[in-house]
């Protein structure tokens, strides 16, 4: 009789325990459960932009001492300036840039000038970047190992005062493959016949049109 109570304790027990144990089970999963669903919504919202502050209440700031750039100048450009000033002016520029006039080619008593050509890059790594930077190049994969460019400047008199000054620049790069090499034109993008403008403007007004940049201040040590 005891035997029998004895076993029927042990099993009321172990059916205890047992229950016990399934409860824990499924409070620690309901638990991990819980978890996962919350780290789950948190990735979804950092992950959704929709759930993000809205560009429209987000500022950046730049910083300072960003290059700052303008428009290309109109050219022709307008310069109120007698001719004769300009064309001592446009002299100027050129030999201060160390590019040669053509006499043959040019007549400076009608404003009419043009130079010889001038080499402004040497070298395959140099030469592909300062063309590709001036000119349109079809093909970026060409070895340039030279480039140079005529300017042909013309200079139209309005009235007494106001003279029109139009720049044309022919761009030419030297390619080849160490076997044959020749000398081909490369459609300018106006940037050569901007920064000539540029210098003239400046020459001549004594102001130069490009925008004065950051000059970043020394706080010391």
């Amino acid at each position: 009789m005891w035997h029998i109570n004895l076993v029927n304790v042990s099993r009321s027990k172990l059916t205890s325990v047992l229950s016990l144990l399934a409860v824990l089970c499924l409070v620690v999963s309901a638990s991990a459960q819980k978890g996962i669903d919350s780290q789950t919504e948190t990735i979804k919202k950092e992950g959704n932009p929709t759930s993000r502050p809205s560009d429209a209440s987000r500022s950046f700031s730049w910083g300072k001492g960003k290059t700052k750039v303008r428009e290309m100048l109109p050219n022709p450009y307008k310069l109120a300036a007698r001719r004769d000033v300009l064309i001592n002016a446009i002299q100027e520029v050129l030999r201060d840039k160390k590019i040669v006039i053509d006499d043959a080619s040019s007549r400076l008593s009608d404003g009419y000038i043009v130079t010889q050509p001038f080499v402004f890059a040497k070298g395959i790594v140099l030469t592909r970047g300062e063309i590709a930077r001036v000119g349109e190049v079809a093909d970026p994969d060409t070895a340039w190992t030279r480039a140079q460019y005529t300017l042909t400047i013309d200079v139209q008199s309005l009235d007494g005062i106001q003279n029109k000054v139009s720049v044309n620049a022919k761009i030419e790069g030297r390619a080849g493959n160490g076997l044959i090499a020749e000398w081909r034109t490369v459609p300018s993008s106006g940037v050569i016949e901007d920064e000539f403008l540029a210098k003239l403007i400046e020459n001549v007004t004594g102001t130069s049109p490009d925008p004065v940049q950051d000059v970043p201040k020394n706080d010391g040590p």
